[in-house]
């Protein structure tokens, strides 16, 4: 099948699918009767029902098997919070400008469009030009501004509705930006991202956790983003839910106590060295990666592995999952790896959950902008002489040569590793300046030897002071829905043939309506029987819908398969039902009394539909 027919199958089927979320009120434009808003959406009944499932397993499967500390911070967060994470400087998209009608584009957005629309409807390019294409894809994120401005000029590409010039592009603040209380003279923004309520909190959260090392946090919770041309649905939107773990560990030792129970897991990995060369992902068991150096530490080894399971019981499926890690330009310099859980549906492969070991980077930030030490401590048995590296920037002579640029200056010389003090030692000692790069500058500065002292010295200690580093998966909740939605997304021919029915394939855990109550007529006795079915499934706790309508059987089947519900019950006898299940179709015969109970006994993962077709008597239609 070439590449533009593959096109037209995936966007008939992702209108398939959207028309049926729609219509049937999983989700729809936000103030639609107003033409809507760009960017924001509504869920419906089964939406939330589906949001809320997917959270409660999020929140079974991490904060309460992981014991960790959850919390819920507000979404306004002031201005001096959210300058020490660096979002007011740095959280940024580069956009570019019609240059007569002033619309915007995300200039990444427009290189990527570029490149798959030719790889797509050209079918006659050359084989060099399609390698450069998919290059160009498999590197996007690389680009810096001037690299990528200098393709867009390449290619030629110009706004799309207008086909008019474009400006050059330039970095646009992604935040939403207010003012608290009626002054306006508080600064603040919305806050992007759920982590900073988390590290703020530090202190308090390790002295509730017994001043002991490592402990999680984790928040469930709104961010917002104003995204420069927002698209694709739920995959970009502008208000979204985010789930968000920080895991603070000690620096020097990243292993983790239940890493053998991942080690085996063998997944889709795709190594920045493979990005680069063209490669495809490959399986690969996480433990292979970790002991291969592929993954930085078991910590995020674990994580990654505890990520793949996750997403793989709400239904994902595992062949269109991939852990690709982040190329070298996506890294902060403060980063020790990042990967990103990507799932495939028809955008093409989508990130879901990003998993990054930070380092220490969000704590000390805090620390130098708040005054607080946000630092934990190792108490020794017996005092400790040890050999400690002193980094002292004279800032007086920094202040002189850098001016403005001090701080950022003196901020890098001290996160500097020991063994770049050491060689800048020696540069220094020989050559009296070296060469030095500053990050957060973007450039090369010289460092003199009146700057800095660099020294080892010798000093007794009782314990050990440092900031924890912060492995943090980071979960997009409305993405994987929309992936969840488009994977459990198929379509079967009618009894007669002559229509194709849609249904989704959502596992109990996270259907939103876990079973249906269907008198088989329109009968008294039948309808009582129903009442008192759903009675004790209410009582059980199990979500259901009951349908007294008389309509024909196969029609209330196919209305609630299309809503994914996995069960039908029907009553066609006051002291025994049937159990329909959607996928297969089978049905069993259940009595009155036991009904609500296997119902949970499935729903809850206790038995499979295997288990309790072994056990009850089959019914044939």
């Amino acid at each position: 099948m070439d590449a533009a027919h593959e096109a037209r199958n995936m966007e008939a089927f992702r209108q398939a699918v959207v028309n049926t979320l729609e219509r049937r009120l999983f989700y729809i434009p936000s103030f639609k009767i107003y033409r809507g808003v760009a960017g924001l959406y509504d869920y419906g009944p089964p939406g939330c029902a589906v949001k809320s499932n997917v959270l409660a397993f999020w929140r079974q499967h991490f904060v309460l098997e992981e014991n960790m500390l959850e919390v819920d911070c507000p979404c306004v967060t002031p201005e001096v919070v959210l300058k020490a994470s660096g979002h007011v400087d740095k959280f940024t998209d580069l956009m570019v400008k019609d240059e007569k009608s002033g619309t915007c584009y995300r200039a990444d957005h427009l290189l990527k469009d570029y490149c798959k629309e030719k790889l797509e409807k050209e079918p006659n390019l050359s084989a060099e030009k399609r390698e450069e294409l998919k290059h160009v894809l498999a590197t996007l994120d690389d680009l810096s501004s001037e690299e990528l401005g200098a393709k867009l000029k390449g290619y030629g590409i110009t706004a799309p509705d207008t086909k008019n010039v474009l400006s050059d592009p330039y970095p646009f603040n992604l935040m939403f930006q207010t003012s608290i209380g009626p002054s306006g003279l508080s600064p603040g923004y919305m806050r992007p991202e759920t982590a900073q309520g988390i590290f703020v909190n530090f202190k308090d959260l390790y002295y509730y956790n017994g001043n002991k090392l490592p402990f999680a946090a984790a928040q469930i919770g709104q961010a917002f983003r104003n995204e420069i041309s927002p698209r694709q649905g739920l995959l970009r939107v502008r208000e979204f839910t985010l789930a968000e773990i920080e895991h603070f560990v000690d620096p020097e030792d990243k292993s983790h106590p239940k890493f053998s129970e991942v080690a085996n897991l063998d997944f889709l990995m795709f190594p920045r060295e493979d990005q680069v060369s063209g490669k495809s992902a490959r399986r690969m068991p996480i433990g292979d990666a970790v002991s291969q150096g592929i993954v930085n530490n078991q910590t995020l080894g674990y994580f990654i592995g505890r990520v793949y399971l996750f997403l793989t019981l709400l239904g994902i499926d595992k062949d269109r999952l991939r852990f690709r890690q982040h190329l070298a330009n996506e890294m902060a310099h403060y980063a020790a790896d990042c990967w990103d859980a990507e799932i495939e549906c028809s955008y093409g492969w989508i990130e879901c959950v990003g998993i990054a070991d930070r380092s220490a980077y969000d704590l000390r930030a805090h620390t130098d902008k708040s005054g607080i030490d946000l630092v934990a401590h190792e108490k020794f048995p017996e005092p400790r002489e040890v050999e400690k590296l002193i980094i002292a920037p004279v800032k007086k002579e920094l202040g002189l040569a850098f001016k403005g640029s001090q701080k950022m200056v003196v901020e890098a010389l001290e996160s500097m590793t020991e063994k770049e003090a050491m060689e800048m030692k020696q540069t220094l000692e020989s050559k009296g300046e070296a060469e030095f790069r500053v990050c957060t500058l973007d450039k090369v500065v010289t460092i003199k030897s009146n700057m800095v002292s660099i020294e080892k010295k010798k000093i007794k200690e009782h314990q050990r002071v440092f900031t924890p580093s912060v492995i943090e998966p980071s979960f997009g909740i409305g993405r994987i829905i929309y992936c969840l939605y488009e994977h459990s997304f198929y379509t079967r021919s009618s009894r007669d043939g002559d229509e194709q029915m849609n249904v989704f394939r959502f596992p109990p855990l996270i259907a939103p309506i876990k079973c249906t109550v269907f008198p088989l007529v329109q009968n008294q006795q039948y309808e009582d029987v129903a009442k008192k079915i759903a009675k004790s499934l209410t009582a059980a706790g199990i979500s259901y819908k009951i349908d007294i309508t008389g309509t024909s059987i196969g029609k209330r089947y196919a209305r609630t398969d299309e809503l994914g519900v996995p069960f039908a019950i029907t009553v066609d006898s006051t002291s025994s039902v049937t159990v329909r299940e959607r996928d297969s179709k089978q049905q069993i015969r259940v009595n009155v009394d036991e009904v609500a109970s296997v119902i949970k006994e499935v729903t809850d993962g206790v038995s499979t539909w295997a288990d309790v077709q072994w056990k009850y008597p089959t019914h044939s239609s």
